[in-house]
C-alpha cells in the first residue's frame, strides 16, 4: 500500500452539537447559578444563585438527585476572571438545603426586611 493512500483526504462534516430531545419538566424543576463542589462531601454540590448580588442564595443538592445540566452563558468579572453558570435540572421529591444570609434576633430577619444586614452586605460591594 503507498504512502498516498494513508494521506488522502477524506470529506468533511459539520460538527453537530449534541442536543438531548427529553423532557425534564415533568419530574425535574430547573435551577440556575453558579455550581460549586462541595467543600467536605464529593456526594453534594453548590449552587450558588446569583453571585454578585448583595443577596446571594446558597443551594445544596446530592449529585445523584441531578437529572441534567446545561451550559449558561457564563458571568465576566471586572477583573477579567470567568464564572461558569449553570442551569440544573434536580429530580422532585429529593432533597436540598438552602443557605441565606440572616440577622440574629428575637425574630430572624432575613434580608429584605433587616436594615443593618442590608447596610453590611451592600458596604461589602
Amino acid at each position: 500500500m503507498s504512502i498516498r493512500k494513508y494521506l488522502s483526504t477524506a470529506p468533511l462534516f459539520d460538527i453537530t452539537r449534541y442536543e438531548s430531545e427529553e423532557d425534564f419538566t415533568q419530574d425535574c424543576i430547573a435551577f440556575e447559578g453558579a455550581p460549586k463542589k462541595h467543600p467536605y462531601d464529593p456526594d453534594k454540590l453548590l449552587l450558588i444563585i446569583k453571585p454578585f448580588s448583595s443577596n446571594t442564595t446558597f443551594y445544596e443538592f446530592r449529585v445523584k438527585d441531578i437529572r441534567h445540566a446545561e451550559n449558561m452563558p457564563s458571568i465576566v468579572t471586572d477583573s477579567g476572571s470567568n464564572l461558569f453558570m449553570a442551569r440544573l435540572w434536580i429530580r422532585r421529591g429529593s432533597m436540598g438545603v438552602k443557605y441565606e444570609p440572616f440577622e440574629v434576633g428575637d425574630t430572624i430577619k432575613y434580608y429584605h426586611d433587616s436594615e443593618l444586614l442590608h447596610q453590611v452586605l451592600t458596604d461589602r460591594e
